[in-house]
């Protein structure tokens, strides 16, 4: 639950503070025009340069996540994002190159919220994207032969 009054008894979720999937729309969008012009990232898509799939799949997520109707695990089931990850070679390379889209989409967003509710969403999707970006790392972006101990 996310508040942008500390003070109101009845916390909103996220998805309610923001006005709905409007807003993730927005944040997607903005994130995705990022992705289709970075070709570290785009690779990584099979459908590229088509993202509209990707698009939906996310927007979905973020908005059953942050609160709202559960219509992604309708359509796809449990989000099991690591699993889902899996196949890609996700390091510390497309890890960052992720991060400094969805950090502009988070700024790009918030930025038609009114303050002090901009602050507060920023942070709190921030507050996740930011180890989720981490934790679907499947890679170390080492050499083989670095990544394995060597024996004596």
């Amino acid at each position: 639950m996310v508040s942008a009054d500390p003070t109101n008894a009845e916390p909103a979720t996220l998805h309610e503070l923001v006005g709905g999937r409007p807003f993730f729309e927005r944040l997607v969008d903005s994130f995705y025009e990022g992705v289709a012009a970075d070709d570290v990232l785009l690779r990584l898509y099979p459908e590229a340069p088509d993202l509209t799939g990707a698009r939906h799949r996310l927007t979905g997520f973020l908005v059953q996540y942050w609160g709202g109707p559960t219509t992604y695990s309708q359509e796809r089931g449990h989000p099991r994002l690591r699993m889902r990850h899996l196949p890609f070679t996700i390091g510390p390379v497309e890890r960052d190159h992720w991060l400094l889209h969805m950090r502009a989409a988070v700024a790009a967003a918030t930025a038609e919220l009114d303050q002090p509710l901009a602050s507060v969403v920023a942070d709190a999707l921030l507050r996740h994207f930011e180890p989720t970006a981490e934790q679907m790392r499947n890679d170390t972006g080492l050499p083989i032969s670095s990544a394995r101990p060597q024996p004596a």
